[in-house]
């Protein structure tokens, strides 16, 4: 297997070196500050809990010195509004990419790994008129590590900007997890491509597709068919217990529209009942999947997608505060969240320091060593 270019650096020498590959927007004679020093403070400032392209001027000015043992740092610090012009003309895409590199170039093989996509509106990050900006993920939900993401323009356009992404991912003998806006024929397709396999949810966005295999999966489980293959899990803490039951099944020759979703193998079903101060609710949902029947792979998967609300969302709206950010102008909300993003990988990545994301951004702001250590990482 070819190398990948990045992989006989050193992470810290990696990351520069991808930083330095992402395009400069710039007329040369504008340039006081080289991209990859100012791409680089910022992310140092998100690494010690800064939010704001003043903090990243602040940031700067205290610790230029420090900053140039490694960065070039012709000029004295660069300003806010330097910050905010090129976090304002980086095309978006092009530097999630390069970032994607970086964690590519250091993360381990991802061959049987659940990965989650989904998209999170930057709720504040809104010019008046504007709607929300998107920005969706791929999460490998065991190794915590973000592979890639893309910007879309609104909510809907998430269906166009996921091809993009998968094309864009090594995803080999990887489990792909969607939610129902992306239960669609084309995104099945890349991932049987990419050579992984999928398990997609389903809702009445697909038409009769759900209506039919509904009654199909309530029928069979109502009646205990043989060709259901299934398993229960109990969970009980803070007052509540919830129980889910997983029921997979290979028996598909009825469904007349399986010939137009690539490598669809088994449709699923998942109830989840949750019982809490005397109250019971029951929820259903319904799957596609390209995998076999294999109940404990295809709940592994229904539970690993699960996972990127509370360790992405949660993480960057509660610990990074991307939720308040009011980075307003053209495309410097997106591009401050793709910094984000490297910063969770980063944190991620640390096996030093045993505190939690948000003690890890307290001690790098305490401890320039700790901080070149998650640089270094």
């Amino acid at each position: 297997m070819p190398k990948h270019p990045h992989e006989n650096k050193t992470p810290v020498e990696s990351l520069i070196t991808i930083l330095r590959e992402v395009p400069d927007p710039r007329l040369d004679r504008s340039k006081d500050h080289e991209l990859t020093d100012i791409l680089a403070i910022a992310l140092c400032t998100i690494l010690v809990g800064g939010e704001s392209f003043y903090d990243m001027e602040e940031f700067a000015q205290v610790r230029l010195d420090w900053l140039k043992t490694f960065l070039t740092l012709r000029h004295d610090a660069p300003s806010h509004d330097t910050f905010n012009r090129v976090f304002q003309a980086l095309d978006h895409n092009q530097l999630a990419d390069a970032l994607s590199r970086w964690t590519q170039s250091v993360r381990m093989a991802l061959g049987g790994e659940v990965v989650a996509l989904d998209g999170k509106s930057l709720r504040r990050a809104l010019n008046q008129g504007e709607s929300f900006r998107t920005i969706v993920s791929a999460w490998a939900t065991e190794s915590g590590l973000l592979l890639g993401q893309r910007k879309v323009a609104d909510k809907s356009n998430e269906i166009t900007a996921v091809p993009e992404l998968l094309r864009v991912l090594e995803l080999s003998g990887c489990i792909v997890t969607a939610d129902a806006m992306h239960c669609q024929k084309n995104i099945a397709k890349e991932i049987i491509e990419a050579d992984a396999q999928y398990v997609l949810a389903l809702k009445g966005n697909q038409g009769t597709a759900f209506a039919e295999i509904k009654l199909f999966l309530d029928e069979a489980v109502e009646r205990q068919a043989p060709h259901l293959v299934g398993k229960e899990t109990v969970e009980k803490g803070h007052g509540r217990i919830e129980t889910r039951r997983y029921w997979q099944s290979e028996q598909i020759e009825w469904f007349a529209d399986r010939q137009n979703w690539e490598g669809l193998r088994s449709v699923g079903l998942v109830e989840s009942v949750r019982e809490s101060n005397g109250q019971r609710s029951m929820e259903r949902r319904y799957y596609l999947s390209s995998l076999p029947n294999d109940v404990n792979q295809f709940a592994r998967a229904v539970r690993g997608h699960w996972s990127i609300e509370n360790q992405l969302h949660w993480v960057l709206d509660v610990v990074f505060g991307e939720d308040q950010s009011r980075a307003r102008t053209a495309q410097a909300a997106e591009n401050l969240a793709a910094i984000r993003r490297l910063a969770v990988n980063i944190l991620r990545r640390d096996k030093k320091c045993k505190r939690s994301l948000k003690g890890k951004l307290m001690r790098a702001a305490i401890d320039p060593q700790f901080l070149k250590h998650l640089l270094t990482n």
